[in-house]
């Protein structure tokens, strides 16, 4: 029997995932075996995963970071609002979160699992959090307040500094999700990491534009004494104790993070989100020019207003094309979208006319 290949990546355009940096695959390859879950017995994947930990801390701008390589963001985004929850147990009988809309659908997930209430606030204008809006929404059992860093529809930054601030007067956690735009907000002007504001948590994934192999997600603290919210007793493994979720792990996700940070931060990062902004900014400008209604692109992410047809269109010619909550195509500039590629896609719109 024929085995299925994977997808080529040339006509993917909505996906937050790519084609693994090859130093990323070779060390993933190395490390297929391990489990990070049992580090007493798997001490080499375990040292590597607290390099992973320092290059996430030195993206982020966090000297001395807590934290591991997760399953993804939204392992990442479960854990954050579970330490939020823990760290006001005693004092807190019915806690809630508030949320921008925008906010991952992770978050919906991790409320339903910790039965914790999830507030979600509307946004301004121009797709960003409302602070004025998330504040009227949180009251003495607000446990955590959620920014996010790059949204996944429309590639927007929220106001992180004020939400920390809002956060902070509420005795709550604050916690930004960067799952996708932690690799590209570095070269950027925006206010978002852990130096701009009093930033507790953090969801930043190297398996995005990071360039490791899928599974390698990343959770941040600021200290450690926030992930010992979440440790249980580990009786039968070499370590006595365990923080993360799932309890055997990707050792290969967490090499190839290593691997893929090592070689690419922070130059190789930064040449390939000038290379992505201005593919997206030159997309933007041809299809305006076409006559499309498209939001600005804050980060390498172009959000069209096309028809439903237009899209099926697409969709019939093999490009993978997902679309925002309003109905938007959506097309995430990766590192595997070129330029060709959307030109491709230009000729196939002045086809379908």
């Amino acid at each position: 029997m024929q085995r299925p290949e994977p997808q080529e990546f040339a006509r993917v355009l909505s996906s937050m995932c790519t084609e693994p940096h090859p130093a990323a695959r070779a060390a993933a390859e190395r490390f297929l075996a391990t489990n990070p879950g049992d580090p007493g017995t798997y001490e080499a994947v375990a040292d590597l995963e607290r390099e992973a930990v320092a290059l996430l801390g030195e993206i982020t701008r966090l000297s001395d970071p807590a934290g591991y390589v997760t399953s993804g963001g939204t392992e990442a985004n479960v854990q954050a609002v579970r330490i939020a929850r823990n760290r006001r147990r005693d004092d807190v009988d019915r806690p809630n979160v508030v949320v921008p809309d925008h906010a991952h659908f992770s978050f919906t997930k991790a409320a339903d699992l910790l039965s914790v209430d999830l507030r979600r606030a509307p946004l301004d204008d121009d797709y960003r959090a409302d602070t004025d809006a998330m504040a009227a929404l949180v009251d003495e059992d607000t446990v955590g307040v959620v920014g996010v860093a790059g949204s996944t529809e429309y590639g927007r930054v929220d106001p992180i500094p004020a939400l920390a601030d809002l956060a902070a007067d509420a005795d709550a956690l604050f916690h930004v999700d960067a799952a996708w735009g932690g690799f590209a907000l570095p070269f950027t002007d925006h206010e978002w990491d852990f130096a701009d504001a009093a930033v507790d948590t953090m969801t930043v994934d190297p398996h995005k534009l990071g360039q490791a192999v899928v599974p390698a997600g990343g959770l941040l603290a600021r200290s450690p004494d926030l992930l010992d919210t979440l440790a249980v007793d580990t009786p039968y493994l070499e370590s006595t104790g365990q923080v993360t979720l799932t309890g055997t792990r990707s050792g290969a996700g967490v090499a190839s993070a290593v691997a893929a940070m090592e070689e690419l931060w922070p130059d190789g990062y930064r040449s390939e989100y000038d290379r992505a902004q201005s593919l997206a900014d030159w997309f933007t400008a041809e299809l305006r020019e076409r006559g499309y209604d498209v939001v600005d692109p804050h980060l390498p992410l172009v959000a069209v207003d096309l028809s439903p047809s237009t899209i099926d269109a697409l969709r019939e010619a093999g490009w993978r094309l997902s679309k925002t909550g309003s109905g938007e195509a959506r097309v995430v500039v990766m590192p595997h979208v070129t330029r060709d590629a959307l030109s491709s896609v230009l000729s196939d719109l002045d086809r379908l006319g």
